[in-house]
């Protein structure tokens, strides 16, 4: 069969199946074209997407705007290495860093790359400005967090599936327990070697878990007093997702007037991919000022692909759009109204205990452990109803529909869920 017959969705399952690894358990949907926040299947239904490929398309599918700078620059230079200067790459740099309010961008491909850039450039920092001991500097970091799946990264993760037969792991790192202060201070008092303070705003692949009002402020804090660098990973909650540039939104250029709702916060290191490039080119970014970034010299980080001219012009497009668009603005007033809609139906439900999030990052919580698959089949039941999500810890089902959403659209979506979840009252 050629590659580019038109295939049935049980023949596409079947060619991952046997010629791909098995290392992700997708929902049984194959699609085929995407616009706007929805996407269509080989078969040409269509379905909202709930899920925008984990956050990375905040702006949509297959945005014009982002897809014109990918096209035209891919007509004109693709990839230079960083062997030599390209004309792209320092506009982003500055476009970015006077978006986001920092002084230096470090560019990378992948959330999981810049996850371990943010690492290095902590501990680089940690020996050559605190003046740790050499190989003594540890990173304090949260259970049930997600930051990737390197060997690195899975080292500090409590996720058994992700740890399991990928030993030996790397030290350096302290868990302790996530939203709490007190286990926070114990951490930093106890131990001078403490470098860095890496925290997801909120945590997404644990259930969209979201920390109390004051817990970034006063976290951040608590690393001023000892001189320990706050590290974001907004890989999943930046760009708009939670109601505001940043969740943390610490002297951003948002303009958003909701970003008042809760204190701002900002990153000594920021961590930034998915929506940065609209879902359209793999893109990342580590963001600091000079004072931590100027310890990063020739040799000592780098990526061939990362920082490269279709990259580069994509980004600030993909950036210009949520600006220009109002996303920020958007997501927090159907966020508020999504789970005010969803709230009525919880009180009187069976199968559903609450619904949390900010912005348009929520997720409702299925009343039954995390091994029973009941929130599997209810995402099934979404699927047949014409609107595609998947669970997280097994009981928990993530909603993250893209930015554009018109409050139309998101009331269509409210009435499916709200009818699929009756499907499965008791």
């Amino acid at each position: 069969m050629a590659v580019l017959e038109q295939m049935t969705s049980q023949q596409a399952i079947e060619l991952e199946n046997k010629y791909g690894a098995h290392n992700y358990h997708p929902l049984p949907v194959v699609l085929t074209r995407g616009e706007g926040v929805y996407v269509w299947d080989v078969n040409g239904k269509k379905y909202y997407d709930f899920l925008s490929a984990y956050s990375a398309v905040n702006q949509g599918h297959c945005h014009p705007k982002i897809v014109n700078a990918l096209m035209n620059q891919s007509q004109t230079l693709t990839l230079t290495s960083r062997a030599f200067y390209n004309d792209m790459l320092g506009k982003y740099e500055k476009f970015a860093c006077e978006f986001f309010g920092f002084d230096k961008l470090l560019p990378m491909n992948t959330g999981a790359e810049a996850v371990e850039t943010a690492l290095k450039l902590c501990r680089k920092w940690a020996y050559e400005v605190k003046g740790i001991a050499e190989n003594k500097a540890e990173i304090i970091v949260c259970e049930n967090n997600f930051h990737g799946r390197t060997t690195t990264i899975i080292s500090f993760s409590n996720d058994p599936v992700a740890r399991e037969h990928f030993g030996p792991f790397t030290n350096g790192f302290i868990k302790i327990e996530y939203n709490n202060l007190q286990a926070l201070e114990a951490a930093l008092k106890n131990n001078q070697n403490v470098a860095g303070f890496l925290v997801e705003p909120i945590q997404g692949e644990a259930g969209v878990y979201v920390p109390s009002d004051d817990y970034l402020l006063k976290a951040k804090a608590l690393c001023e007093q000892y001189n320990v660098l706050f590290i974001a990973d907004e890989v999943q909650t930046g760009i708009a997702r939670t109601g505001r540039l940043l969740a943390t939104c610490g002297n951003c250029s948002c303009e958003n007037k909701n970003c008042s709702d809760t204190p701002e916060v900002k990153p000594d290191i920021l961590i930034l991919g998915k929506a940065i490039s609209g879902g359209v080119y793999p893109v990342s970014a580590v963001l600091a000022n000079d004072n931590i970034m100027k310890v990063i010299k020739p040799g000592n980080h780098g990526s061939t692909f990362g920082g490269n001219p279709v990259a580069a012009a994509v980004a600030i497009a993909a950036l210009e759009v949520v600006r220009d668009e109002n996303l920020a603005e958007n997501a927090f007033y159907l966020g508020n109204l999504f789970r005010s809609e969803l709230q009525k139906y919880i009180e009187t439900s069976s199968i559903t205990k609450l619904v949390r999030g900010k912005g348009l990052l929520n997720a409702i919580v299925i009343n039954d452990d995390e091994e029973s698959d009941t929130a599997w089949n209810i995402c099934l039941a979404l699927r047949d109803n014409g609107l595609l999500a998947k669970p997280t810890h097994g009981n928990i089902i993530r909603f993250a529909p893209p930015l554009v959403m018109t409050e139309e659209q998101l009331l269509d979506c409210v009435s499916i869920i709200i009818k699929t979840l009756k499907q499965f009252e008791k």
